[in-house]
């Protein structure tokens, strides 16, 4: 499948599942500015998207029209096990390189189950993507839109509620479509 398809698709499951579902209350303003840069890495490791990572943290810090970066993995990480490993490393590196507190990196896998829920959780579809991801945030970003945000603490048990209410099918038939 080629970049700009996967890309496509991906815009499509920010804007439905995303926005539509307000999973994330301030996702729609740096989408409708156009600050959100997708890439696509087909082919790599832990090692290699460790070192995706990196170059992108660099991109982020030399190009401040790019509000976020959606770091896409539709090739490798399949399994969610391995990808939860990278999770980890992905937080260990932002330590090493003195990146915590700049950063924060959001997970998003097909896959994804919170630890301790069952994987048919209609939950889990607050982070289940088309394909394995990796959100890189600013945080300064975070703070300034928290500032005007009532209850932001609230907002993972506000999502996890609402795909429970609209239950498993809804929220896979909701994601599939963005498959196209």
């Amino acid at each position: 499948m080629d970049q700009e398809k996967i890309i496509e698709q991906t815009k499509k499951w920010v804007a439905d599942v995303v926005i539509g579902c307000n999973f994330c209350p301030f996702a729609s303003k740096v989408v409708k500015e156009n600050k959100v840069r997708y890439r696509v890495e087909k082919c790599a490791t832990i090692a290699a998207s460790l070192e995706i990572l990196l170059e992108e943290y660099d991109k982020l810090n030399t190009d401040a029209a790019i509000e976020t970066t959606i770091l896409i993995l539709p090739e490798t990480f399949d399994q969610f096990s391995a990808y939860l490993k990278l999770v980890q490393l992905v937080d260990k590196q932002l330590r090493k390189h003195d990146y915590e507190g700049v950063y924060q990196v959001a997970s998003f896998h097909p896959d994804y189950c919170f630890a301790g829920e069952p994987a048919s959780d209609a939950a889990n579809f607050t982070n289940r993507s088309p394909y394995p991801m990796l959100h890189i945030i600013r945080e300064a970003s975070i703070d300034k839109a928290l500032q005007h945000y009532p209850d932001p603490e609230g907002i993972p048990a506000r999502n996890m509620h609402f795909a429970r209410e609209k239950g498993a099918v809804y929220m896979s038939m909701l994601r599939e479509a963005c498959l196209g």
